[in-house]
């Protein structure tokens, strides 16, 4: 005589709502050690405007994002 198993179907966890729209038209400064986790993990990660979303794309492709380079040339940094 077999035993069965009853197996409890499982969800996959939601993946965190990032930001959508025009900010994805343009490279973000992000710490370099964030990115690169954000790249194997698929964590999000946090820019200098504040958008938060997964890196994903060549940012060379793309154009800076004014915020960014607003807030970085102001001397902001990132934590």
């Amino acid at each position: 005589m077999t035993q069965t198993e009853t197996l409890t179907p499982t969800q996959a966890p939601e993946r965190e709502r990032t930001d959508e729209g025009d900010h994805d038209r343009f490279a973000h400064y992000a710490k370099k050690d964030a990115i690169a986790r954000a790249y194997v993990t698929g964590e999000p990660i946090v820019a200098l405007c504040g958008k938060k979303w997964v890196p994903s794309r060549d940012p060379s492709r793309y154009p800076l994002c004014p915020t960014c380079k607003e807030l970085k040339e102001a001397g902001w940094t990132i934590r």
